[in-house]
């Protein structure tokens, strides 16, 4: 018993020294009225399946998830003899459960420009997530 509370410990410990990630409202305010195409050609959002949808005033809001599926199975069994018959029984269980984890990006565009980004769920962002400043080379070429 007192290895699980050590190996628990030095779990928490471990985890407390590794970098928090989190959503840094710099990496947002980048995004605001940068063109549209700056988000085309980001070598990251390029990698992300998108969905596009329309509003009727004219907004156009992009989804570009970066998750995974998940999945978690835990079970047990164990072999059950008896004396007088001589004959061992296998009982076994299991118990799974699945689900998407990870991060919706949001981004929200009004004639042309980015409005506002909005990352929604397990996201963190840094300067890789900004606009890129190889796009206006790209489109000047």
């Amino acid at each position: 018993m007192k290895l699980n509370y050590l190996f628990l410990i030095l779990i928490l410990i471990i985890a407390s020294c590794a970098p928090f990630k989190t959503v840094r409202q710099q990496d947002l305010d980048a995004w605001v009225g940068v063109p549209v195409e700056a988000l085309d050609l980001h070598s990251f959002f390029l990698t992300l399946p998108m969905v596009k949808t329309k509003t009727d005033t004219g907004i156009e809001v992009r989804l570009y998830p970066n998750k995974r599926n998940i999945g978690v199975c835990f079970g047990g069994g164990g072999i059950f003899t008896t004396t007088t018959l001589n004959y061992a029984a296998f009982n076994s269980f299991k118990t799974c459960s699945a689900g998407l984890v990870g991060c919706d990006n949001i981004f929200y565009i009004k004639d042309g420009k980015v409005i506002e980004y909005v990352p929604v769920g397990n996201c963190f962002t840094d300067e890789s997530i900004q606009p890129e400043k190889r796009y206006k080379k790209l489109i000047t070429q």
